[in-house]
């Protein structure tokens, strides 16, 4: 038996999010419900994703969606070996070079809680970042970069903004397809060093 653990970025509990959708309709997959705590709190968030690995069945695989790909990736990096995952598929995640929309926390706040820099250490484990050509949140090029830095393959979706209920998604038919072909990837060796992003 094998576990989804859907890792949300910054946003609130919404139904109509691919992730809910996904978690409602696939017996395996679960949100890692961080939806209490405040935006800022990257060191709450790091501990749920590590609580449900640890609590999980069987090999494990990620799904995480924004923000919630900056929280698996500072959790991969505090937890070195990173055992049983499977592999991640990494959403649309925000480069953090530019300010977020007002709704959400200021960089000077998310660099204090240690948001800032992005980790740029190889991932332990298979991972597909799901890029989109228009995010407000994360600039194509950059994103890029970050995925090379993290060893991941990069998946171009074209214009699906956000990857949210305000760009359209509500449902992802394209998450499964992902999915299926995350769990054929083999385990590529990483990359000695690392390297922060920032900024």
């Amino acid at each position: 038996m094998s576990t989804i653990l859907l890792i949300p970025g910054l946003r609130g509990d919404s139904p109509d999010h691919w992730q809910s959708r996904l978690a409602a309709t696939h017996s395996a997959a679960r949100v890692v419900g961080s939806f209490d705590r405040h935006p800022c709190d990257l060191d709450g968030r790091v501990a749920d994703l590590d609580r449900a690995v640890a609590e999980a069945n069987g090999p494990v695989t990620l799904v995480a969606h924004s923000a919630g790909v900056l929280v698996t990736v500072h959790w991969a990096t505090r937890h070195a070996t990173a055992g049983g995952i499977r592999g991640a598929l990494l959403a649309t995640p925000p480069d953090l070079a530019d300010e977020l929309p007002p709704a959400y926390p200021r960089l000077a706040e998310l660099r204090a809680a240690g948001w800032l820099p992005v980790s740029g250490t190889p991932l332990p484990f298979p991972s597909l970042v799901a890029a989109s050509t228009d995010d407000p949140l994360g600039d194509p090029g950059r994103v890029r970069a970050m995925a090379a830095d993290w060893g991941a393959s990069v998946v171009e979706l074209g214009p699906v903004g956000h990857l949210n209920p305000a760009s359209g998604f509500g449902p992802w038919p394209g998450v499964r397809h992902l999915l299926a072909r995350l769990v054929r990837q083999p385990q590529r060796a990483t990359a000695a060093g690392s390297r922060a992003r920032g900024a």
